[in-house]
């Protein structure tokens, strides 16, 4: 099956969120945890804590400006959190995880620029659900 180009800009920014995420000292264990009604980008671990990444990639070309256009983190509202929220809990259910465990959310936006073919990053810490 092919990937459209949505879903393609979207691997490549999980991956390169990915390697910025282990040079940062996080083991990534798990990626794109689906259910019905939600997924879960990026699941690392780091100091005995959990942390979930949602992954946002946005892609320019060379006339465009990364803020010409809305930001990227505007697309994790209010649905989206409560989905995000229910997938937390299902994965602690699923991975017989404490319900005290603790964990913090983040969203990672990965600014690609088509032209050089080099990506700026974006990380908005421990964002309350």
């Amino acid at each position: 099956m092919l990937k459209t180009n949505n879903r393609a800009r979207g691997d490549l920014g999980e991956d390169i969120a990915c390697i910025f995420l282990e040079k940062n000292g996080f083991g990534v264990v798990d990626r794109n945890y689906q259910k019905k009604w939600g997924e879960l980008d990026i699941v690392c671990k780091k100091d005995k804590q959990f942390h979930f990444f949602e992954v946002k990639s946005v892609s320019r070309t060379p006339k465009e400006s990364y803020f010409d256009h809305h930001q990227p983190e505007d697309n994790v509202h209010g649905l989206k959190v409560r989905h995000i929220r229910r997938m937390i809990s299902t994965y602690f259910l699923e991975h017989d995880c404490s319900p005290e465990q603790i964990f913090s959310f983040h969203v990672i936006c990965v600014f690609m620029d088509d032209s050089t073919r080099l990506a700026r990053i974006k990380w908005l810490k421990d964002i309350v659900l």
